[in-house]
């Protein structure tokens, strides 16, 4: 089984604006996310459309593919990056890792998790979930949530707390049940992600704004991991500024 990772990085965010190139402790954030990766994927590229990011990578001695600027998500460019990239190798990769380019602290037991999954044929697409311990998380809109099925297999992920639990107060629900956090990390067979981007937008997906329900309103299956490990994820200059004050760095 031939693994590869594929960062997509795009320069044009609304909330953050260059995001791939914000400094990080004398280290670009794109520079952290590849080398974060490259200590469990040998094969790593960069997928961007921005010239600039393409510099960059190739400064610190990474590898980069240009891509379209047509593209409406990561994984549109990442399956656009594949198809170059298997052109030029002599056998193809089966399996591509989707590492989101905004998490510079990512964990390789992360990135290794999802990978192991494949050992099973079954296996389509597979992601990472982590138990929530808290109940601000299970109410807060910006970190989805998903429901597993009793083979690990995704039932459905929602920005609301999934799922309801009636008759109990909601600062008790945290205990009550096994709540599940999404981590957006992903993984495809090659011929699945060839055909999930060819789907069209699902009217599930439009509402909650987030593409996994597409694959599964058309009957793929999403094997979830548990992940002890937190999901660090820098979206404004505000998230970049927590770090500092953490102490992360």
């Amino acid at each position: 089984m031939r693994v590869v990772g594929i960062i997509p990085a795009r320069y044009a965010s609304k909330r953050f604006p260059g995001k791939p190139l914000v400094d990080i402790a004398g280290k670009t954030m794109i520079q952290r996310v590849y080398e974060q990766t490259k200590k469990s994927i040998n094969d790593v590229y960069v997928a961007t459309d921005d010239k600039r990011i393409q510099k960059a990578v190739l400064d610190f001695g990474g590898t980069v593919i240009m891509t379209s600027k047509k593209h409406n998500s990561g994984t549109d460019r990442i399956a656009e990056a594949i198809d170059i990239i298997n052109k030029t190798e002599k056998e193809p990769f089966d399996v591509i890792v989707n590492i989101q380019g905004d998490e510079p602290f990512i964990y390789p037991e992360q990135i290794d998790s999802v990978i192991k999954c494949f050992k099973k044929k079954r296996t389509q697409i597979a992601t990472l979930a982590k138990h929530i311990i808290n109940t601000e998380d299970i109410f807060n809109e910006n970190k989805p949530k998903v429901t597993l099925n009793h083979k690990k297999e995704a039932i459905n992920f929602s920005r609301s707390p999934i799922p309801y639990f009636r008759g109990k107060k909601k600062t008790e629900w945290v205990t009550s049940h096994k709540y599940y956090k999404h981590i957006g990390l992903y993984a495809y067979r090659l011929s699945v992600l060839k055909e999930i981007t060819q789907l069209k937008e699902s009217s599930l997906e439009i509402a909650e704004s987030l593409e996994q329900l597409r694959w599964i309103e058309n009957g793929y299956k999403i094997v979830v991991e548990e992940t002890e490990f937190e999901s660090i994820g820098i979206d404004t200059p505000k998230d970049l500024k927590r770090i500092y004050d953490t102490g992360l760095l």
